[in-house]
């Protein structure tokens, strides 16, 4: 997987490789874009050996691993953790490991969280997804308070802030999140009536299309109104032939996937820095979607990002 840096993608790969096959000269092409003429020639050289294969990245695992513990030993570890459910602190001494090695072996083979093995067997319970993209979306409002121009309390102080506030309102982030890859789509909205909500899952629906996902099939919100007594969100169900299904009352838990970006959202955009106007805020939620998409390591896909599960390719769009 290329690093969130890297100048080329796999499509600027197949960019440089058309501008140098026209005939023009690896040296200014590379100039153009901002790579050197070294890493420009090695693409060139793999497109011409692999083809299409070989602008792709290669796994950087080494092919043999000598200092690598012992298989007998990993199994013995593993074993150990199912039987007596310790942690590596204390399962090291036992096996004559240090801690970290201990705790690495255990994330190797899936078992370095006590909340996902059954306690009275030791099995692991993996959480439930749904085996193909599309059959579940989860869909979710987030409500943000608005961003004064000029900025709030993050930017001026609490007490500036809290003054400048009174009567900024609320923006609403409406999410819709594909329970197999994780692929998500956002949009913000002033509002989270009815109409608002049916257009939002049309333009996710698109979203998920274009995407790769070809078709819905059922769509996963909580009880709010919009989803459960209005008429436009059946039309654009209908329109789309999905089903709508309700999570238990009481229980954000079962909307866990979209419930869970939410807050990756708020970490990594809405609060990862002061803004100073609620345009600046806005704005940044392009660029935090398709890095979440695209680039972003995701521990629940392997650290892959979601879209290499919708296009069952590994890399290929980072």
């Amino acid at each position: 997987m290329s690093h969130r840096n890297a100048r080329l993608t796999v499509h600027g790969r197949r960019l440089l490789v058309e501008r140098v096959g026209a005939g023009r000269p690896v040296a200014h092409v590379a100039t153009e874009m901002g790579i050197s003429r070294t890493t420009a020639h090695k693409w060139i050289r793999r497109w011409r050996t692999e083809g299409e294969a070989g602008l792709h990245d290669r796994s950087s695992r080494p092919l043999t691993t000598p200092h690598r513990t012992a298989p007998t030993v990993e199994a013995q570890a593993c074993q150990q953790r199912q039987i007596r459910k310790l942690g590596p602190a204390r399962l090291g001494p036992v096996l004559g490991l240090p801690a970290s090695t201990t705790h690495r072996i255990l994330t190797r083979h899936g078992l370095n969280r006590l909340a996902h093995l059954d306690r009275p067997t030791g099995q692991v319970i993996r959480r439930y997804e749904r085996d193909r993209p599309g059959e579940l979306i989860h869909v979710d409002v987030k409500k943000l308070g608005r961003i004064p121009d000029g900025g709030g309390h993050k930017v001026l102080g609490r007490q500036a802030g809290r003054a400048r506030r009174s009567n900024v309102g609320f923006d609403y982030v409406h999410s819709a999140v594909d329970d197999h890859s994780r692929l998500a789509y956002s949009e913000i909205h002033p509002d989270e009536k009815a109409d608002t909500c049916a257009a939002f899952l049309r333009r996710a629906a698109a979203f998920f299309v274009a995407s790769g996902i070809d078709r819905i099939e059922r769509v996963l919100t909580d009880n709010a109104w919009p989803y459960r007594k209005s008429f436009a969100w059946r039309q654009a169900l209908a329109d789309l032939g999905a089903a709508g299904k309700l999570t238990r009352a009481y229980r954000p838990q079962t909307n866990d996937k979209v419930e869970r970006f939410n807050r990756t959202l708020l970490d990594e955009s809405a609060h990862l820095r002061p803004y100073t106007s609620n345009t600046e805020r806005t704005e940044a939620l392009a660029d935090f979607l398709h890095t979440y998409n695209h680039h972003r390591c995701h521990t629940a896909l392997g650290g892959k990002p979601p879209i290499s599960r919708v296009n069952n390719a590994p890399g290929q769009y980072n």
